[in-house]
This record gives structure tokens, sequence and C-alpha cells, in this order.
């Protein structure tokens, strides 16, 4: 049930941003820019497994990731002078994403 309620809730959010961003693509910006994910995703672990120790690791983990996670919109700024259709455009934003999940993981095991 947990699941289905989870699922729901984040479709809901995510659907409403885009249907949002064709109308006033400001305000949707900001809205996918706040940390909702992040916020219905701490409590809801917390509320499923009452464990402390794993929320302050996942909240430690969003922090270190968030900064990193921007990476993914450097070729989208860049694509004012590079000039690349969408798609080229959108699988370097990828692959920067994915360098810096890499980047994320080890750090955290450099932590640990």
């Amino acid at each position: 049930m947990w699941f289905v309620i989870k699922t729901l809730l984040a479709s809901s959010i995510i659907v409403f941003a885009s249907w949002l961003s064709g109308k006033k693509p400001i305000l949707a910006g900001f809205i996918v820019a706040l940390p909702l994910v992040s916020m219905i995703s701490i409590i809801l672990s917390y509320l499923e497994y009452k464990d402390m120790a794993k929320v302050n690791q996942f909240a430690m983990s969003i922090v270190v990731a968030v900064p990193l996670s921007l990476s993914f919109f450097i070729p989208f700024i860049l694509n004012r002078w590079l000039k690349l259709g969408f798609w080229p455009t959108y699988l370097m934003a990828i692959s920067f994403l994915v360098a810096a999940y890499f980047l994320h993981s080890y750090l955290f095991k450099q932590a640990h």
C-alpha cells in the first residue's frame, strides 16, 4: 500500500509540474527546484523504517548530490553557443549526470 501512495504522490507532482511548465514555466521551474521530493522521501522513509541513522545518512547523501545533480543542466546552458538539437543536448546532460553519480559514489566511499 505504501508503494502505491508513494507512486501516486510522486507522479502527481511530476505531472503537475510538466503541465504547469506550458503555462507558467518560471513558476514550474521554481516548484521543481524545491526540495519537494527530498522532503516527501525523508518523511516517508522515516514513517516506514523509523530509523534516524538511515534518515540522517539519506539526508547527507541528498546534500552532497544536489550540487552534483545540477551538472545535468550544463549542456542546456551551453546550448546557447553549441546550437545542438534537443536529443544530443539531453543525452549529453544524462552523461554529465552519470559522471556526477560516480563522483557522488566515490565521495561516499571515501567518507566510510
